[in-house]
């Protein structure tokens, strides 16, 4: 099957108010300064906000410009100011159903006000663990923090997310740190990261998030850097290095204000800026793995077969691909 195709526009000038279109999947990396918050929503107009940043003015202004309507679940990818701040109007206005967290409590204002607005909304927590939500047809696969993190460090203790929605596929990973990406890397089962579409920098683009190996796995196309004036010097040269050396295209949502990915059914998706020049993006080293539609030279008879010949997982468009062995549909054959 053709890959997902990128189709990198820019609308230039100020966004407009404007709701998430229906019938596509919807990824806004919302600028919010010197922090993170993604507001996901479904084809169905299901919304999800990881993530709120560090100003709660700042967020009521968004949820108007982009006239959210309403959030069926509020995440925490950890409990620092810069990413959770925004949620307490997003709870108040709200009243989510649920509040997907690393069940790590702060010890901050911050996050006891948070918490007292969740309780008077009514809202559950849900502690990450590994699971997969619906968000009607976007596909939510949880990340939980890996045992033996310290447990006392937020940042290790990141909740990720991969989004999925045809082949279409993202990945949202807080401030994790090299610790927390290499227990991953450990843990989590071949393929399970990588490729994806659409990554959101590690911890701003700090130099101790992303590393040459993780980045390896998850295999980058595009890159958003959800950053702002600070004084910590992110992103660090580092960070946009390794971007630059895995041939990902990247994005600032300090320099291009909100990032928009809007995803067609099928997996095709195109990315917009709200307002400035696009970072130069460099060119790939190799080609995108787009995969011709050939007849495939190679049947395997069943997912044992697959593993065998070390080819777990199978993406759709791959030699020996067959919907038979994709139990779930969502392009990836016996994970």
């Amino acid at each position: 099957m053709k890959r997902a195709l990128c189709l990198l526009a820019l609308s230039l000038g100020l966004a407009h108010a404007q709701r998430a279109p229906a019938g596509v999947l919807t990824i806004r990396f919302l600028d919010v300064g010197q922090g993170d918050a993604i507001l996901i929503t479904s084809p169905e107009g299901k919304s999800v906000l990881y993530d709120g940043g560090r100003s709660e003015s700042r967020m009521r202004e968004l949820i108007r410009q982009y006239d959210v309507p309403s959030l069926d679940l509020i995440a925490a990818s950890h409990g620092d100011a810069d990413h959770i701040t925004g949620l307490i109007p997003a709870a108040a206005l709200f009243k989510p159903r649920f509040f997907l967290n690393n069940g790590v409590a702060a010890t901050t204002q911050t996050w006891a006000k948070l918490t007292n607005i969740l309780k008077l909304a009514g809202t559950q927590g849900l502690p990450a663990r590994n699971q997969v939500l619906n968000l009607g047809s976007v596909r939510l696969t949880v990340l939980p923090p890996p045992a033996g993190m310290p447990a006392g460090d937020q940042n290790l203790n990141s909740v990720g997310l991969i989004v999925q929605y045809g082949s279409f596929r993202a990945l949202l990973t807080g401030d994790s740190e090299t610790e927390q990406t290499r227990a991953w890397l450990r843990t989590l089962p071949a393929g399970t990261l990588g490729p994806v579409d659409v990554y959101k920098s590690i911890h701003h683009g700090a130099a101790n998030g992303d590393s040459a190996a993780w980045l390896a796995a998850v295999q980058p196309r595009n890159v958003v850097v959800s950053v702002g004036p600070n004084n910590y010097g992110h992103p660090t040269g580092t960070a946009l290095n390794l971007y630059r050396k895995v041939g990902a295209n990247v994005f600032r949502t300090d320099q291009q204000g909100t990032v928009t990915v809007t995803v067609q059914p099928g997996g095709a998706y195109r990315i917009t800026t709200e307002k400035g020049a696009a970072t130069p993006a460099p060119a790939r080293p190799t080609p995108a793995p787009v995969v011709p539609a050939a007849p495939a030279t190679v049947t395997y008879s069943n997912c044992a077969a697959v593993r065998a010949a070390g080819k777990s997982p199978l993406l759709r468009g791959q030699p020996g691909y067959s919907s038979k062995l994709d139990r779930d549909g969502d392009g990836r054959a016996c994970e």
